[in-house]
């Protein structure tokens, strides 16, 4: 496990040491002050990069097809979900058997 100071934190972070220090004060940056001095511990700080990266371009996250145990049997099954189509408000009401309520237009003149 590799320690740094501010300045070197600074060059890894590619920030300012003064910002890296406002950050780190603030609770953004992963670091402790056991005394006068801000001290880094290098993979924290890569872990840091990483959660900023885009959530496409997550390096060494996984291809986001998890297989889950199913709880009642333990068999594998891949996570699906939600819907592709378009569905109205009025086609929820008619499925679900609610009254359909028409909403009134406002009718302008010029």
């Amino acid at each position: 496990m590799r320690t740094l100071n501010v300045r070197e934190a600074a060059e890894l972070l590619n920030l300012h040491p003064v910002t890296v220090q406002e950050r780190a004060r603030a609770g953004e940056i992963p670091g402790a002050k056991p005394g006068k001095a801000w001290v880094f511990i290098e993979e924290d700080l890569v872990g840091y990069l990483r959660s900023l990266y885009p959530l496409g371009r997550q390096a060494l996250q996984g291809d986001g097809k998890e297989n889950d145990a199913c709880h009642s049997t333990g068999a594998r099954a891949r996570r699906t979900g939600g819907s592709d189509l378009p569905t109205t408000e009025s086609d929820y009401s008619k499925a679900l058997g609610l009254p359909i309520v028409r909403r009134l237009r406002s009718i302008t003149t010029s």
